[in-house]
């Protein structure tokens, strides 16, 4: 992940208009925009995305070395890096799809700083592919790559949550098995101990009779 840069601007809301496209309405990310949360800067950027004319794409990620909670989170077009080729038997090359990635570097890094808010840190603008006019038209043409990658996406982020829930719930059940289990071994040791004492009371009562 590229490194990150301390924002030195002063901050201002996301929330706040920025018209930047000379009264299109396109609000641009700015180095120093401020979000409340991570999911509320990526829907801002994919908003952007699709006004102007691409796609956005999830991109990496910087975690907390201690919780390994997300401290950074990098968005971008999802035409970024290189489709690799693809070797067949004895080493040749197949003839490559065609490859809807082509190295472009426009993205945002948003931070989580001390006041638990979001900030733009840095955000490259230009594409180097030519972009789609942003009409209710246009996005209905995208490519079924990009369709996909946005439901899986989304697919994914509901998958995660679900795990979380599941784990949850995991924890709570064993820990109720728990304690379940020493209820149960405390009733059996108190069965044991009664069953000591009786055997013990028995040789008296037969010296009596």
């Amino acid at each position: 992940m590229d490194s990150d840069e301390e924002t030195g601007v002063l901050e201002t809301s996301a929330k706040e208009s920025l018209d930047v496209g000379g009264g299109n309405g396109i609000v641009e990310p700015y180095e120093g925009m401020v979000f409340d949360s991570e999911e509320e800067g990526k829907e801002f950027y994919d908003d952007y995305a699709r006004k102007v004319g691409f796609v956005m794409r999830v991109m990496s990620c910087r975690r907390s070395e201690v919780d390994g909670r997300i401290l950074a989170r990098r968005f971008g077009c999802n035409k970024e890096g290189y489709c690799l080729s693809i070797r067949g038997k004895l080493g040749q090359v197949k003839k490559p799809r065609a490859s809807t990635r082509g190295g472009c570097k426009a993205m945002i890094l948003v931070k989580l700083d001390k006041s638990r808010k979001w900030v733009v840190t840095r955000f490259v603008k230009d594409h180097n592919h030519q972009l789609v006019i942003s009409s209710r038209e246009a996005r209905t043409k995208l490519d079924d790559k990009d369709k996909k990658i946005q439901e899986l996406t989304t697919e994914l982020r509901n998958e995660k949550r679900l795990c979380i829930m599941y784990q949850e719930q995991l924890i709570a059940f064993m820990k109720d098995v728990e304690d379940h289990n020493t209820q149960i071994t405390k009733k059996v040791q108190a069965v044991l101990i009664n069953i000591k004492e009786v055997e013990n009371q028995e040789p008296k009562s037969l010296q009596l009779g």
